[in-house]
């Protein structure tokens, strides 16, 4: 599971020079940041239901049944793991400075939790936006 917070970084992260701004909390709003939907779960679920299905019956009723299961358990797997890896995500509208305003989405860090009147730093690279609060 990856965590997307303002505070966590990939290694890949390290040393590299990213832009600066300052600004204020004028709004937050909680959302749900969506959980992946990946093979893991998918094969998974397909593994346990194939194995569950080739259980029932014997001969060709066993076959069909452990491809139904398979199936079954491959669609409940990814459901599974979208369900296990959704986050809980935080809107911000920031005021920055210049008096402009934006907005960033990033998952909810429970150990540095953002306010309204916050000041905040937004560090920018590339495609990848992050806000700390500025101590």
């Amino acid at each position: 599971m990856t965590d997307s917070t303002g505070t966590t970084y990939s290694s890949s992260e390290a040393r590299r020079i990213q832009q600066v701004s300052f600004g204020t909390i004028s709004e937050l709003q909680y959302v749900k940041l969506q959980g992946t939907e990946g093979a893991v779960g998918t094969v998974a679920g397909a593994a346990i239901g194939g194995i569950a299905g080739s259980s029932v019956g014997g001969g060709r009723g066993s076959d069909i049944a452990a491809i139904l299961g398979g199936v079954a358990g491959g669609v409940l797997g990814n459901m599974a793991e979208k369900e296990l890896t959704t986050q809980q995500g935080i809107e911000m509208t920031i005021r920055l400075d210049s008096g402009k305003y934006i907005s960033v989405v990033q998952e909810v860090d429970p150990k540095a939790p953002l306010q309204v009147g916050d000041s905040v730093k937004i560090l920018t690279r590339g495609n990848t936006t992050r806000v700390v609060r500025v101590r």
